[in-house]
């Protein structure tokens, strides 16, 4: 039994257990059905001698005597409503009884139905008798004296019939009342003999059936085990040919599968912490902040104090807004208050060359993107965009709602690209930031987009030769409870909600941010 599958030894039991009681079922069934027929059957003969037993002999006689006292002829009693026809009575017991007749077996039962149908053959000829005399001119005494010596007497008889018919009938029932009492014992001793059987059987067919799932299962649990904590090495001993057996080679697969997969995650880690530094250096950029700084100490040298006020506002939003205490996910609004920061940074320096526009929905600020989205793809469309047009040019950022989805659009009117360079970088953002010699901070965008939502989003990139670049980013959406069950926490820390995030941010829950005239955000 140890080489059929799970399913074949469960198919057995059930065999065992179900085909013995199927037949048993039936049996009783069968049985039942027969009886039940049989029972219904003399019911309903019985209903229908019982009709006539009440109330034949009482409506003939009485319809007759009608018809003699008042001398009508049948005819004419057949119009009355008070008379009625004589023979529609003999006419509809003649046809019950014979269908009786026809379903009954019983000798006896048969022998009164018979004897039935003669008295009301002979009733009918003596009811013609009374017709014949009443066509003849009345006689009304020898209609009387025929009452009383012929058809009374007849329909009594018929009465009697009809009584001895169901007093077999009933008999029959007795009789069959007893036969199922004896059924029944016999079927419940052979039932309790088939069930101790049964049980028998099966109790050891499943001791046998559990204790080769078991035993197997239990040494199966032992590997996993093992596997658990760390030994890679152990292996299941796979000697059936069932499902067990099956599962052991799959785990020993598996453990085999998971000892390549630890050596590539430590090569992986390693590049990914390669990866993540550069990330870190596309984040905080030296350049960005000395030259920042430059600019404010030159602000300061030349008293224009509110301007370098300003400035160190925005560098401290926009500082503020890259770190977000460690947090994977920010707001939109808060994505939209670090672009502003960089781009009011950056037009402090380029205010010669440099506008820009940003126009979002607000409907998008309650729903969630992750960090450094847009920035990388500001920053290239200032530098690579815009500088080398050596002319005035206006970023500009937008961002819609749709059905699904979030569309948000970083385009310039700058130098764009012609279509083979345009190509290059297409692909080149399509590919793992460690391996991107180009585009660096694109394809980062990119790669964290789609690992963290699918690779049916993130950037699509559009330019031409002269008309400036625009780059796509769609992203889904994603409320604050989404961007929870998603978002690492590093250290078990919890993400605060917007207003603990508002109050490190240095806003607190009762302040709101307004623009000023001269563009910025400040708190109010």
């Amino acid at each position: 039994m140890d080489k059929l599958s799970l399913r074949k030894r469960l198919a057995l039991l059930a065999a065992v257990s179900m085909i013995p009681l199927v037949l048993v079922a039936a049996y009783l069934i069968f049985a039942l059905q027969n009886y039940s027929n049989s029972y219904d059957a003399i019911v309903s003969n019985m209903a229908v001698a019982n009709q006539y037993n009440l109330k034949f002999k009482e409506a003939v006689d009485e319809n007759l005597y009608k018809i003699v006292v008042s001398g009508a002829s049948f005819e004419e009693a057949a119009q009355d409503p008070e008379l009625g026809d004589p023979y529609k009575a003999i006419k509809d017991i003649r046809k019950s009884f014979s269908a009786l007749a026809s379903r009954t077996q019983d000798i006896e039962s048969r022998s009164w139905l018979n004897n039935l149908l003669r008295n009301v053959d002979t009733l009918e000829l003596r009811i013609g008798d009374i017709q014949r005399n009443l066509s003849n001119g009345n006689h009304y005494d020898a209609n009387i004296q025929m009452l009383n010596d012929n058809i009374y007497i007849l329909t009594e008889l018929i009465q009697d019939d009809i009584q001895y018919y169901l007093y077999y009938q009933t008999r029959i029932m007795e009789h069959m009342k007893l036969e199922l009492q004896v059924r029944v014992r016999y079927f419940i001793a052979f039932v309790c003999f088939l069930l101790s059987f049964i049980v028998g059987t099966l109790l050891m067919i499943v001791i046998h059936i559990s204790r080769s799932i078991t035993v197997p299962m239990k040494h199966l649990g032992q590997v996993t085990q093992q596997i658990s904590h760390g030994n890679l090495q152990a292996r299941a001993e796979c000697r059936t040919g069932d499902e067990i057996g099956a599962l052991g080679g799959r785990i020993n697969e598996m453990a085999e599968s998971l000892e390549k997969m630890m050596q590539q995650i430590r090569d992986d880690e390693k590049k990914m912490r390669h990866a993540e530094l550069r990330l870190l250096q596309e984040q905080i950029n030296p350049h960005f902040l000395y030259n920042t700084m430059d600019t404010i100490i030159w602000l300061i040298e030349g008293r224009k104090l509110e301007e370098a006020e300003d400035m160190l506002v925005s560098l401290s939003n926009f500082f503020r807004l890259v770190l977000s205490h460690g947090h994977e996910y920010i707001r939109i609004r808060e994505e939209e208050q670090h672009i502003r920061s960089y781009l009011e940074i950056q037009k402090f320096r380029y205010h010669d060359i440099l506008e820009y526009e940003i126009r979002m929905d607000p409907a998008l600020y309650q729903y969630w993107i992750l960090k450094m989205t847009l920035q990388p793809l500001v920053e290239n469309a200032l530098y690579h965009g815009i500088k080398n047009k050596r002319d005035k040019g206006t970023i500009r950022i937008t961002g819609m709602l749709r059905e699904q989805d979030i569309l948000l659009t970083v385009s310039d009117d700058g130098i764009g690209m012609d279509a083979e360079t345009l190509e290059k970088l297409r692909v080149a953002i399509t590919k793992p930031c460690k391996d991107t010699d180009s585009g660096f901070g694109m394809a980062n965008v990119n790669e964290r987009i789609r690992m963290n939502f699918g690779v049916e989003y993130g950037l699509t990139l559009n330019s031409s030769p002269g008309g400036g670049t625009k780059v796509t980013v769609r992203i889904p959406r994603v409320k604050m409870s989404d961007a929870k069950e998603s978002s690492p926490q590093e250290g078990g820390r919890k993400e605060n909600t917007p207003e603990e995030r508002e109050t490190c941010d240095g806003i607190t829950p009762g302040q709101k941010t307004v623009e000023s005239r001269n563009g910025k955000e400040e708190v109010a």
